[in-house]
């Protein structure tokens, strides 16, 4: 103000900026909200794509399992087979998915009991299944894999292992039917009967595309 009189364009000046300044403020805190809400509705919608594979319960059905050379296992629920042939060993283990979306099965890692805690494989140190297996979501399903090749220096150990009804370690790759939200679980099969099925039981779960829940 001049001599008692108002410096209108100052004034407008400073209305005009101070707009601004209000307008971008609630432009930030509109797209700060709408990104919430974005993170939210994604979350949600994984959620409901989500598997999450633990073994079958023991009141569950068997599972018939058949591999390529036309054998055949049954396995019971809550169990897993360890069947060693002249050259080949089997192995299937009984599983429900307690998760909201189809689980595809991918690869697995088995060998002697590992400590709960020890860290999960390298993706690398995956075998891969040969054939997709779904689990579906709320039901049962299995995973199968197969031992033929007796110069595998696994081979001998998983066989060792058997032999001796040792405990062993599975883990199993897996993610939702989109190809994302990887898992890899970690079983033990546990000898309760030497001359039966192994018990399963889940005893780590690990997340490959997400933060880990601990």
């Amino acid at each position: 103000m001049a001599g008692g009189r108002l410096d209108w364009a100052n004034a407008s000046s400073l209305a005009t900026g101070g707009g601004t300044v209000l307008l971008a403020t609630a432009t930030y805190a509109s797209v700060r909200s709408a990104n919430r809400a974005a993170r939210a509705a994604e979350r949600s919608l994984l959620a409901g794509l989500r598997p999450a594979l633990l073994p079958s319960r023991v009141q569950d059905p068997e599972e018939k399992v058949g591999y390529a050379d036309g054998h055949w296992v049954a396995v019971p629920g809550g169990y897993a087979i360890t069947e060693i042939a002249a050259e080949t060993i089997y192995l299937a283990v009984a599983l429900r998915n307690v998760g909201q979306g189809l689980a595809v099965l991918h690869g697995w890692s088995i060998g002697p009991a590992r400590d709960a805690d020890a860290n999960a494989p390298e993706e690398r140190e995956f075998r891969l299944l040969r054939r997709d297996i779904y689990v579906p979501a709320g039901d049962t399903g299995f995973w199968q894999g197969a031992f033929r090749d007796t110069d595998d220096e696994v081979f001998r150990v998983v066989r060792r292992a058997i032999e001796r009804q040792e405990v062993l370690t599975l883990d199993l790759l897996y993610g939702d039917h989109e190809g994302g939200q990887r898992t890899i679980s970690r079983f033990i099969l546990a000898c309760d009967d030497a001359n039966g099925p192994r018990l399963a039981s889940a005893a780590r779960h690990w997340n490959l595309d997400r933060p880990e829940p601990r």
